[in-house]
């Protein structure tokens, strides 16, 4: 077996050109959103950064070459993720919202499938957005729940040719679109029949934005990731094709766990982004600021500590972000649980190393003094979106110990 942790030439000019887009481009997009009340607005507002973000190739990073991307792997976009992440967090998050839209049907769509969908996306990938509408009214931690009573309660019914669906999802990243009219698809969670368990009608079927029935009834103001589109949208007696089903009935658990594993995997660069920024932050202010004192506040021995333990856990959770993509990949998907791992760990990290930054700083991290309290709210999402880490996660990992076949090595070991 051979481990070596170097970036290739290849991964290295990656990085370097987005750490330069990063720098040149998305370092202007926290201006342009503070003045803007409506999270709407603030969404809009990101849409020309989203723009130079697909004409420099982001959004065909997605895609397989042979569906017209260029096929970047996980890894590779972990690791412009992390230099993205670590100047702006929203445009990144809504190219991340589009791939997990599309994700349902990269793994268990058609050929046919994929070709319509990703070449639409492709087409005019600056227009055009893609979402996962998974999260219900009620929460989405027990979408799984083999009582039909329960779960998911968005439902599909099925009438010659067409689907009909009716139902109602927040937290839909990209769902409004940026015009508030819909993203170019979505990807919705719902049953086929609402008398049989998740095991028998869990689905999830595409619909176009621009379909009748599909409402934006309002949009939910988050406390970070300011200009990240979180609408509420109804579906009203929405029609489609039969055709637009991924997979068949049933398939629904195995399509979102796959899905949000690769986000997953992806979220740890995210917050190793953001805990970079804000260990740069508390570094800089260390080496520079003395407190109305006679030296530097990094030469007393409780602040270097401090910036020890913050830099110790930024390099921990990024090569356990690696090993998750790098695993993901060679495992074509099978392989989850590091994914999962990461998601969790580096999640609930960035929240302690965020905070220790700011304890350093001191009062003034706790205003607009210092960028610091932006980076604490972005950083409190981590570990509660796209899969909650106690209500989903957990839970995740949990289900995997308790079978009989678990070998707690394989992950380790690279054995799927």
């Amino acid at each position: 077996m051979s481990i070596d942790f170097r970036p290739s030439a290849d991964q290295t000019a990656l990085q370097q050109g987005a750490r330069a887009f990063a720098r040149d481009v998305l370092s202007q997009v926290a201006e342009t959103i503070r003045p803007l009340q409506k999270p709407e607005d603030r969404c809009l507002a990101t849409k020309p950064f989203y723009a130079k973000m697909a004409e420099a190739g982001f959004v065909h990073a997605l895609f397989p070459t042979e569906y017209g991307g260029t096929g970047m792997s996980t890894l590779d976009f972990a690791l412009a993720a992390e230099e993205l992440a670590s100047v702006d967090i929203n445009v990144p998050t809504t190219l991340l919202a589009t791939g997990l839209g599309i994700e349902p049907i990269l793994h268990y769509g058609t050929d046919a499938q994929k070709r319509k969908w990703i070449g639409e996306i492709l087409a005019d990938p600056a227009e055009r957005l893609a979402c996962f509408a998974f999260t219900e009214v009620g929460g989405g931690a027990n979408f799984d729940c083999p009582d039909p009573a329960a779960g998911v309660q968005t439902f599909a019914r099925r009438e010659g040719d067409e689907w009909v669906i009716n139902g109602a999802k927040h937290h839909i990243t990209n769902g409004s679109g940026w015009d508030g009219k819909g993203a170019h698809l979505l990807t919705v969670v719902c049953r086929t029949d609402m008398s049989k368990p998740p095991s028998e009608s869990l689905a999830v079927i595409i619909v176009p934005g621009n379909t009748p029935g599909v409402e934006t009834v309002g949009h939910l103001d988050m406390m970070g990731h300011r200009a990240v589109i979180s609408p509420r949208v109804h579906f009203n007696e929405v029609r489609v094709p039969v055709e637009n089903i991924i997979g068949r009935p049933g398939d629904g658990q195995a399509i979102c766990n796959t899905s949000f594993s690769w986000t997953a995997a992806v979220i740890g660069a995210a917050c190793t982004g953001v805990m970079r920024a804000a260990f740069d932050i508390a570094y800089d202010f260390a080496r520079t600021d003395k407190r109305s004192g006679t030296v530097p506040v990094i030469e007393h021995q409780n602040a270097g500590y401090m910036l020890a333990d913050i830099k110790t856990r930024i390099e921990a959770a990024r090569y356990l972000t690696w090993k998750a993509c790098h695993q993901f990949d060679i495992s074509e998907t099978k392989s989850d649980e590091l994914a999962i791992m990461t998601k969790i760990y580096s999640s609930e990290l960035c929240v302690q190393v965020v905070y220790d930054a700011m304890r350093l700083v001191g009062v003034n991290s706790y205003c607009d003094l210092s960028p610091l309290p932006g980076l604490m709210q972005d950083a409190l999402c981590f570990p509660l979106y796209d899969g909650g880490n106690m209500g989903v996660r957990r839970r995740q990992l949990h289900t995997k110990f308790k079978a009989a076949d678990y070998d707690p090595m394989a992950s380790a070991e690279a054995r799927f």
